[in-house]
């Protein structure tokens, strides 16, 4: 059922997964995943949509961004997939985010707004969370924020199969509340980020993102003007790292925005509860196209 090719855009070469037929949608995975965090959902949509399930450059089989270390960010990824979907010959899309997934649809959106035929988000960091995000009661939760961006974390995390088993491992569980999401993948999740670059290729995004965060922080995140188009959030009840009651200013950053709770299901809604995931992103999408 899914299809398999590498794309060259911008002096990179792509993995790209696809399935299904009919009317176009991005799938953007987070971290640590790549494009088969959206494999359970790809098989549940794939009679209905087009699903185009990229690895992001330095994730996956996708080539890693240059620099030691290497830096890539919001803008970078978004420049990235607009020219894959013109190698695709896509003028129009939906758009489907989860974690870094998320955060790369905030910079799309504004890009190049009549692209898009809707926005559909899991869990992401936005504006709003403003200085909850370093609150001293979240530093036990934002630690491996800082840990990717010092120059030791990939020959650590990557020092043996058990230490990234061990590393990867607790963030699929400690962010899951359907503790065993991952558990029939994880030895793919460890092959993954041990290929060659896979792990200061993930790193590179919170290198990227640190100045914005700080930023957002301390309270002095640039005022933007609401995204126009068509969203829909489904923000999980049990996030430890996003927690539900930062939906709170969502409609600060969209405008036209349908925000619901999706209970039972911690940071990975399309792997803990793949059936009302693909249910929620099949029922919005109907309405879009």
């Amino acid at each position: 059922m899914i299809r398999h090719r590498s794309v060259p855009v911008r002096g990179a070469a792509f993995h790209v997964a696809e399935a299904g037929e009919g009317e176009p949608i991005l799938l953007l995975h987070g971290w640590p995943e790549f494009w088969r965090t959206w494999e359970p959902v790809m098989h549940r949509l794939a009679g209905r949509f087009r699903l185009i399930a990229p690895d992001l450059r330095g994730f996956g089989a996708s080539d890693k961004p240059a620099g030691d270390p290497p830096v890539w960010g919001a803008t970078d990824h978004g420049q990235d997939l607009l020219a894959l979907l013109d190698a695709f010959g896509l003028a129009r899309c939906g758009l489907v985010g989860h974690d870094v997934g998320g955060a790369v649809i905030l910079d799309l959106a504004r890009r190049d707004p009549a692209r898009w035929s809707g926005l559909f988000l899991f869990d992401f960091v936005y504006p709003g969370i403003g200085a909850r995000m370093g609150a001293p009661d979240r530093l036990q939760e934002i630690w491996y924020q800082s840990f990717h961006q010092m120059a030791i974390a990939p020959a650590l995390v990557g020092a043996s199969r058990d230490a990234c088993r061990a590393y990867i491992g607790h963030f699929l569980r400690h962010w899951s509340h359907v503790r065993h999401a991952f558990d029939d993948v994880l030895e793919d999740w460890v092959d993954n980020f041990l290929l060659p670059g896979n792990l200061e290729g993930g790193f590179a995004w919170y290198r990227a993102a640190h100045a914005g965060r700080i930023a957002m922080m301390q309270g002095m995140a640039p005022t933007l003007p609401p995204i126009a188009v068509p969203t829909c959030i489904r923000w999980a009840a049990h996030d430890p790292i996003f927690p539900a009651a930062w939906t709170d200013r969502l409609g600060e950053t969209f405008g036209d925005l349908d925000l619901a709770i999706m209970e039972g299901v911690g940071h990975f809604p399309h792997r803990e509860a793949p059936d009302r995931a693909a249910e929620a992103i099949a029922g919005f999408f109907a309405t879009r196209t």
